[in-house]
């Protein structure tokens, strides 16, 4: 797989400020990437303290396997470490971070449960893979570090874990979801953050109870 870097700049770009219309990426909060080529990996990455909602191709930079810049100025994003993580784990050509309220919320909320369980859903049906709404999709919450190659360690153990997961959270931070193609990340993004913002309005308004027991591993 081999991308053009201008292409996939323009896109990234394009997805910040989608995603910061909708109050995912507010501030200079979030981080995504895309991937250029798999062997050896370069990956298009936004630079660290952007605003993603005033994103432009400039803002995008090109990393090689150990984060080291190879294309355009800047510091690429302090948790590069976890998409290379992500995109060695599922073979991911695209990795997206939010930090939207429902999804902060709930990984605090859920955090000592180890994650948030959701089904019944119609929008399941938009996770790549999924055909019904009766699907059980438990999205993990891990702990969040400052460490980022100590977390990065945590995140592919917990990827190795659930191999059917589509999304995890980092607890008090956000969400992070990816693709098999950057627009595939892109609705990742759109159907976890409905499916998380209606279990979180349920849970807050006491219509239910976010389910406390974790689903059968795969």
């Amino acid at each position: 797989m081999t991308s053009s870097f201008h292409d996939v700049a323009q896109k990234l770009a394009e997805a910040g400020r989608r995603f910061d219309a909708r109050g995912w990426v507010l501030g200079t909060s979030g981080n995504f990437s895309a991937v250029l080529a798999h062997m050896p990996l370069r990956l298009a990455i936004t630079r660290s303290g952007t605003h993603k909602g005033e994103l432009t191709a400039a803002d995008i930079l090109e990393i090689g396997d150990e984060g080291i810049v190879v294309r355009g100025d800047g510091v690429p994003s302090a948790e590069t470490r976890l998409h290379i993580e992500i995109v060695a784990a599922r073979r991911a050509a695209a990795v997206l971070h939010t930090h939207s309220v429902w999804s902060t919320f709930l990984s605090d909320r859920c955090g000592d449960r180890g994650g948030v369980a959701i089904e019944g859903y119609e929008m399941l049906k938009g996770l790549s893979g999924v055909t019904t709404h009766e699907h059980r999709e438990w999205i993990p919450v891990l702990e969040n570090d400052q460490n980022m190659g100590r977390l990065g360690g945590v995140v592919r153990e917990l990827l190795a874990e659930w191999p059917t997961c589509h999304a995890f959270l980092l607890r008090r931070h956000g969400m992070y979801t990816w693709g098999a193609t950057l627009a595939e990340a892109i609705r990742h993004v759109e159907i976890v953050e409905f499916l998380l913002e209606s279990v979180g309005r349920a849970e807050y308004s006491g219509l239910a109870k976010v389910e406390e027991v974790a689903p059968w591993r795969s």
